[in-house]
């Protein structure tokens, strides 16, 4: 039999610190009440008594369970393992755990965990949702009255509180930089049609095409899927074709990783003979090896965002004060490497790199 277990309670540190159990309550869920120097004191007395609040008594008082569900399409790519950190720190600072729910790129599998979630009654879900296939998935009879926050990508049109990138400038500043370098037939290397990212980010790709009086040629236009074998076989079409680029735009960072080695392996030189840009910045891009010119997102900053904008929508909720609708659209930046620079001077690599609004 296991020795009972001395679990230390509100009403411990309200003895020890002489004051009420309201008083530690409102310290403790961070309220408005309570005197700085007396929040201080309640924080460091139940860190010293090891306080571990109930959650089930947490959730029948309030009626939330404290979990909320994060769902994304592909934990292998090194993307979403950032995002899921920075989701995983906001949710903690909120008082949440996360259950994460990996949908390997499954539209029927990513409709199966909304199902089990909203069963599971977690307070909210945050997904990155894998194809504009799957927009239906958020009509209210899949996922009822939970509040949902869309992460990285968003249905067109959506009502619903999202925290994305700004995927169409991302596109417009990988092509423009490369055009910038001197490059002429700029590829693109794409994953699946009817994704948004994929979409705005080849609309970035046109506009700046279009916009430097460059030639576009769908020869040039290659969608697989978004896995690093994908663009190890788009570049090897594309470079055994008549019309082989010279530079091409990989819409992420392993599509690019699988360009780079389809190139090499052709006998082909990166930079000199065909450009690679990618998107994410991975921390794979950063490997010397590599050294992926890239688009980055604020990954964690993202994940981070994203939760905290789920936990006002829960509280809204409870408060009865209606469905959030809060939308974060974020900057990218260029980041330039050594995939994308040719021997150029260092005031045509800063402009590569500052391009206009």
């Amino acid at each position: 039999m296991r020795p009972a277990v001395d679990k230390k309670t509100i009403k411990d540190i309200a003895e020890i610190a002489n004051v009420s159990y309201a008083t530690v309550s409102r310290a403790l869920n961070d309220k408005y009440g309570v005197k700085e120097g007396t929040k201080r004191r309640v924080l460091e007395i139940a860190n010293q008594l090891q306080y571990s609040p109930n959650a089930i008594a947490r959730g029948l008082k309030s009626n939330r369970t404290y979990t909320i569900g994060l769902v994304i399409p592909d934990i292998s790519n090194p993307f979403f393992p950032e995002v899921a950190r920075g989701v995983e720190e906001g949710a903690s600072e909120q008082g949440y755990s996360v259950l994460l729910c990996n949908t390997n790129w499954n539209v029927s599998r990513e409709e199966q965990y909304l199902n089990l979630l909203a069963e599971r009654r977690v307070d909210g879900i945050i997904i990155s949702p894998m194809s504009a296939s799957s927009q239906s998935l958020w009509q209210d009879e899949v996922v009822g009255d939970v509040p949902v926050v869309f992460l990285a990508n968003a249905p067109m049109g959506t009502s619903r509180p999202y925290v994305i990138i700004d995927n169409t400038r991302g596109g417009y500043l990988a092509t423009s930089h490369l055009l910038l370098q001197g490059y002429e037939r700029v590829a693109f290397v794409g994953a699946q049609e009817g994704s948004v990212t994929v979409d705005q980010r080849f609309e970035g790709y046109r506009a700046a095409i279009d916009e430097r009086g460059a030639r576009f040629d769908d020869s040039l236009v290659c969608l697989g899927d978004f896995r690093e074998q994908s663009g190890y076989e788009a570049a090897r079409d594309l470079i055994s074709g008549r019309n082989c680029p010279d530079a091409i735009f990989a819409e992420n960072d392993l599509l690019a990783i699988g360009v780079i080695h389809a190139v090499r392996e052709r006998g082909l030189r990166v930079p000199e003979d065909v450009a690679v840009v990618g998107f994410d910045d991975i921390p794979l891009a950063a490997f010397p090896e590599i050294h992926l010119t890239t688009i980055a997102q604020p990954k964690e900053e993202m994940g981070r965002r994203a939760a905290r904008l789920l936990s006002d929508a829960v509280d809204r909720v409870e408060a009865g004060r209606g469905p959030a609708s809060a939308q974060v659209m974020l900057e990218p930046e260029l980041v330039v490497r050594g995939t994308s620079m040719r021997n150029t001077d260092e005031s045509r690599l800063r402009a590569g790199t500052t391009l206009p609004d």
